[in-house]
């Protein structure tokens, strides 16, 4: 189950809305969305919600131990334990065929792969846990003793399946004491049809063009088609993946949780370390606090760990030698930018900061798109005008002159022009000492509503890219 979709909207939400609200009883509340995660998780495969439970009890009882011991040498042992539980389910689940594939090739053997599939979201919901265990292993935070509230905690449908990351450190309160204010439901709500306003309209309408030209043979793709390809899945993987952090925010908001920010407007940036403060930044942050400072981060071998972090966020997102590389090649600019760029980029003006972020950026996208390293450079050389491929074509040229508005649009809606708009308009517009603020978010909210539901009707192109994560 999606939230981009009709049964999710018209269906799952109301119900569990209508549920929740029975009562103010804050016991009861938990039981019914605890119930409600649990069901939204197993829709699709009810299989891997057995990988979730068991991951659940397995943290639930070292934290305890480890809480128990603290300070002591037992729960440094009991961490480990934990931690490297964690790393083997995601190890099994997820890179198992890598591993072997790779061992298969380099030593001639033949290993049998494994048939059962990835149980969705359990990158995102790994790396929760570990946060979890770490932080009571610190003292940041005690362990939950009530099993069902960390359940809870770890299967929250909201940000369950494609995050942002949460900590359990940020929402532990408002497990067991949250309110709901009028403002603060109608803030998700708005936060909510926003995200489905990027995922619906924008990222649906990239992804269908970008898939035309990079899903098409290679030799016959026109270089300023491949531009359009590769630009269009740039606005397709940030609306998508923005879209529905916005959206698990405002169903956050909704059931009174507060879930930080995870994109603050990253392709306005302009150095690569600007764009990865302000892109999956709940991720960044994760590898930063986790990984990056107990290696020793700037004061101690800084290249090395900067290197492993860009490797691990790399591989983070998929087992597979490109995700590898695109996290290698951010690994690669954000040296270049500590050790050489920045003082380049100092003297330059700020619009040509921008283009150089963005080539890095829509590069990047190339390594992450093509499982096949050697298609990805294939493509890049298209790009660059190597090879006989012609300039453009047919198919460019329709391609791009009927979406050359919803270009300008996206190229917009990436920017917090419409944010400033808006709020430029609220202070100017006074009707008889009254700002018409709220009833002009609700008629935003229901056209989107509107004219979301209609695209989804006629739609199969609906996907998630972060949902394989």
């Amino acid at each position: 189950m999606v939230f981009s979709s009709l049964v999710f909207l018209y269906l799952f939400f109301p119900i569990n809305l209508i549920f929740y609200f029975i009562s103010k009883n804050n016991t009861y509340r938990n039981i019914i969305l605890l119930g409600f995660s649990l069901f939204f998780y197993a829709w699709g495969e009810p299989f891997f919600i057995f990988a979730l439970l068991l991951s659940g009890i397995v943290n639930y009882s070292f934290a305890l131990l480890i809480d128990k011991h603290k300070g002591t040498f037992k729960s440094r042992i009991f961490l480990y334990t934990a931690i490297i539980f964690d790393l083997s389910m995601i190890g099994i689940f997820k890179y198992y065929n890598f591993f072997v594939s790779n061992i298969n090739f380099v030593l001639n053997t033949n290993i049998g792969f494994s048939s059962i599939g990835l149980p969705i979201g359990i990158s995102f919901y790994t790396f929760q846990i570990i946060s979890y265990v770490i932080d009571v292993y610190r003292q940041d935070v005690p362990a939950q003793k009530k099993f069902y509230k960390l359940l809870l905690y770890m299967s929250l449908y909201h940000q369950l399946i494609a995050g942002p990351i949460v900590r359990y450190i940020d929402v532990a309160n408002e497990i067991d004491n949250r309110a709901i204010p009028s403002d603060k439901f109608s803030y998700g709500i708005n936060r909510f049809i926003i995200g489905l306003l990027k995922k619906v309209i924008i990222a649906n309408t990239a992804g269908q063009v970008a898939t035309m030209f990079l899903d098409s043979n290679l030799s016959e793709i026109s270089v300023l088609g491949a531009w359009l390809g590769i630009i269009m899945y740039s606005i397709q993987i940030y609306f998508d993946f923005s879209g529905y952090s916005d959206m698990a925010i405002g169903l956050g908001r909704m059931f009174g949780f507060t879930y930080k920010e995870n994109f603050n407007y990253p392709y306005i940036a302009k150095s690569v370390q600007d764009f990865w403060r302000r892109w999956h930044i709940s991720l960044s942050s994760f590898f930063r606090d986790y990984v990056y400072i107990p290696l020793g981060g700037n004061r101690k071998n800084f290249i090395r760990n900067v290197m492993i972090v860009w490797m691990l966020t790399g591989f983070w997102h998929g087992a597979s030698w490109n995700f590898i590389m695109w996290g290698l090649y951010y690994g690669v600019f954000l040296l270049l930018e500590r050790m050489i760029l920045s003082k380049i980029l100092d003297k330059i003006p700020s619009v040509l900061k921008h283009v150089y972020l963005m080539l890095i950026v829509i590069i990047g996208w190339v390594f992450f798109y093509f499982i096949d390293i050697k298609e990805g450079l294939k493509f890049i050389g298209i790009l660059f005008g190597y090879g006989s491929n012609p300039l453009y074509d047919i198919k460019f040229e329709v391609e791009f002159f009927n979406n050359v508005i919803f270009l300008i649009f996206a190229a917009f809606a990436s920017t917090p022009v419409f944010k400033v708009i808006y709020r430029k308009l609220n202070e100017l517009i006074v009707i008889n000492n009254y700002r018409p603020s709220k009833l002009t978010v609700i008629a935003f909210n229901a056209l989107i509503l509107i004219i979301s539901t209609i695209l989804l009707v006629g739609q199969t192109y609906n996907p998630f890219l972060y949902f394989r994560f």
